[in-house]
């Protein structure tokens, strides 16, 4: 056994790479910098996300998927659940690499001794120690499958929160991608590279986006951009109609983004694209698709994420032509009804900015007719947590969210919300609090909906710049000061208490922002606590507020040849 497991280590040094997925450089293999239980939290929800891609993938992809469900599952404690999962992959493809290697690290987790060294053995047979040529050409392809199936795994990573980390990432899955290809070389089956390339392409167009944000040079934009349209370009080679489709779709979105180059990029021409527009490349992918639902899905989510909303409740509507039963196509009313939720909120912000009419209310009927139709058949976290917040906007003013309009309603969306919370992760969303404490808040329970605010932001994950709950909390007390109790120093310790809280949590000036926030919406009501703190000698916040309020000293003047210095 030692010797077997000297030689897999020389191998691997040869080789550099390593099986299996324990080892990677992602965070859900470290220690949480925060509570254990957001990491938790966080981590439920990758898996939730990444079971709905499990129907996605065909081929030895589906065993990327299925070894990082186990990875979670692991990391979730599941152990006979992360066992069953490395396990069924070894006995449908007894060739991979990755879920021998998980599946030893379970069991030298379960303290199962014998089973882990089966496993290495098992490796070291699979991985070509003192074989023939023959089978050391087979390994090396086991080898490309191995890394190809790492590479998968870094964009589903946790706590990808900053665009910094999410580049690494995206980086290191293709790294990953370009070695699997370097050890695989023609030894991989033609369908199977083309499903590579393809995902490659789409972590290209994910690393233009995050460049484009940088205002890095074009230059880099450029590599970034021939790569991926190379890629999908040899991607539309595939027989898989799935594959071709939203090649296609990427196709066209590539071709929208050359407009941004000062000199159109050169991949545009030697791809054959000079002449091209993108609406004939979504037109060619919708019509690829046309006929299968599960296809016609896949486009809709993908046009819903790049804010074509319009086109994607038109391929919603051809899926539900396709295939009306919620049971079988549930996921084409959950996009709808995503897509009638943010017509309404899009509509909604506009006409308060006063720069259109009233938002029509019948998006949110539209909404809640498609998300009925799923809960009836699959009702999950998602689903009660939207229905929520489509009978939250139905219970409220169209323009004045502190108006109260339909009690009923906003009773039904702390129903859904009681499900939700039932339901794992629940009680850990952040967001879920912050809906609840907005419906109690409008039903004049000003405490409980300050002590939901009060509970989102200890479940706002270390270093978050989100700051909707710490917003709504600070109102709710105002609220609460307001509300005549004869005793205003409990609302106010609450409120100096938790901006204390605030300014630990946030940078100064994003607090002072908020404050200044909550002075300039609520002038009266703020001017009444500042008078009311300076009577009870509690002047910390009142100097806090004056601060915000406070005009910034005029800079000097300076030079004007110093002026145009500063770059």
């Amino acid at each position: 056994m030692e010797e077997d497991t000297e030689d897999i280590e020389s191998l691997i040094e040869d080789m550099e790479y390593i099986p299996g997925h324990f080892h990677l450089d992602l965070t859900l293999n470290c220690d949480p910098v925060g509570p254990a239980e957001l990491r938790r939290r966080d981590t439920y929800l990758k898996q939730e996300s990444v079971r709905a891609e499990l129907e996605a993938e065909a081929g030895h992809l589906q065993y990327a998927v299925r070894n990082l469900l186990g990875l979670l599952a692991f990391h979730l404690d599941q152990l006979d659940k992360a066992e069953e999962t490395f396990r069924s992959i070894c006995n449908e493809d007894p060739t991979n690499l990755n879920a021998w290697a998980n599946l030893g690290h379970v069991y030298d987790k379960l303290g199962r001794e014998l089973d882990s060294g089966e496993c290495v053995d098992k490796l070291s047979q699979l991985m070509g120690l003192e074989a023939g040529k023959d089978f050391q050409d087979e390994s090396r392809l086991f080898a490309a499958r191995c890394l190809a199936e790492q590479a998968y795994v870094y964009p589903y990573d946790v706590e990808l929160d900053s665009e910094e980390n999410l580049r690494q990432r995206l980086t290191s899955t293709l790294t990953l991608y370009n070695r699997a290809l370097d050890y695989g070389g023609e030894l991989i089956p033609k369908e199977e590279k083309l499903s590579w390339y393809f995902k490659m392409a789409s972590i290209y167009i994910r690393l233009d986006d995050i460049i484009k944000s940088k205002m890095e040079s074009e230059y880099s934009r450029h590599s970034h951009y021939n790569k991926g349209l190379k890629l999908l370009t040899e991607t539309l080679k595939t027989e898989k109609t799935q594959h071709k489709a939203l090649a296609w779709c990427y196709v066209g979105v590539m071709l929208e983004r050359k407009e941004e180059f000062t000199t159109v990029p050169m991949s545009v021409h030697d791809c054959g694209y000079s002449g091209s527009e993108p609406l004939s490349c979504y037109g060619t992918a919708i019509n690829l698709a046309s006929g299968d639902a599960f296809i016609l899905n896949r486009l809709a989510k993908l046009f819903f994420l790049l804010g074509k909303h319009e086109m994607a409740t038109g391929i919603c509507n051809m899926a539900l032509n396709v295939l009306p039963d919620p049971e079988l196509n549930w996921q084409a009313y959950c996009t709808r009804a995503k897509i009638s939720m943010m017509f309404y909120i899009r509509d909604l912000e506009k006409a308060k900015q006063g720069e259109g009419g009233i938002a029509d209310r019948q998006n949110l009927t539209k909404a809640r007719k498609d998300l009925e139709k799923v809960s009836a058949v699959r009702p999950c976290l998602r689903t009660h947590l939207e229905m929520a917040q489509v009978f939250y906007y139905m219970g409220v003013d169209a323009l004045q969210e502190s108006l109260l309009v339909d009690e009923g309603a906003v009773n039904n969306a702390l129903v859904s919300l009681s499900k939700a919370q039932q339901l794992e992760p629940g009680a850990t969303l952040p967001d879920l609090h912050v809906l609840k404490g907005r419906c109690l808040l409008l039903k004049g329970e000003a405490q409980n909906a300050a002590d939901c605010f009060k509970q989102a932001l200890e479940l706002e994950r270390p270093g978050s710049t989100d700051t909707t709950a710490l917003r709504c909390l600070l109102q709710a007390l105002l609220v609460l000061f307001t509300q005549g109790d004869p005793d205003p120093i409990p609302a106010i310790t609450q409120l100096e208490q938790w901006v204390q809280i605030a300014e630990e949590r946030y940078r100064e000036d994003v607090v002072k922002a908020e404050l200044r926030w909550l002075y300039r919406t609520h002038t009266a009501e703020v001017t009444e606590l500042s008078r009311t703190m300076i009577m009870t000698s509690r002047l910390g916040l009142v100097r806090r507020l004056l601060q915000t309020v406070q005009p910034k000293p005029a800079a000097k003047k300076r030079p004007l040849a110093r002026f145009y210095s500063v770059s």
